[in-house]
């Protein structure tokens, strides 16, 4: 065999293995790159929670706020109806 023929078996052989190694490559990049979008999607989804209990916060607090005043608007009325003579 002279280094003509070596080269081009070498090259022939060399092909079938650069083509597993790419496509097992491509493999491991693909499930890298589906789980970072799947930490990704629970980070955002994390985010977009977080923010909804922030706002449902703020709406409970406001709620709070407005049954206070009804409460005590409630006692007033009760108090005056009692002033006029009435019974609440």
């Amino acid at each position: 065999m002279d280094a003509a023929m070596v080269t081009a078996l070498a090259a022939l052989l060399a092909s079938p293995v650069a083509a597993a190694a790419a496509a097992y490559g491509s493999r491991g990049a693909n499930r890298t790159a589906r789980e970072g979008g799947a930490v990704t999607g629970y980070n955002s989804l994390t985010d977009q929670l977080q923010e909804e209990r922030k706002e449902l916060r703020t709406d409970v607090a406001a709620l709070r706020a407005e049954l206070a005043a009804e409460k005590s608007e409630t006692v007033r009325l009760r108090l005056l109806v009692q002033q006029l003579g009435g019974t609440p």
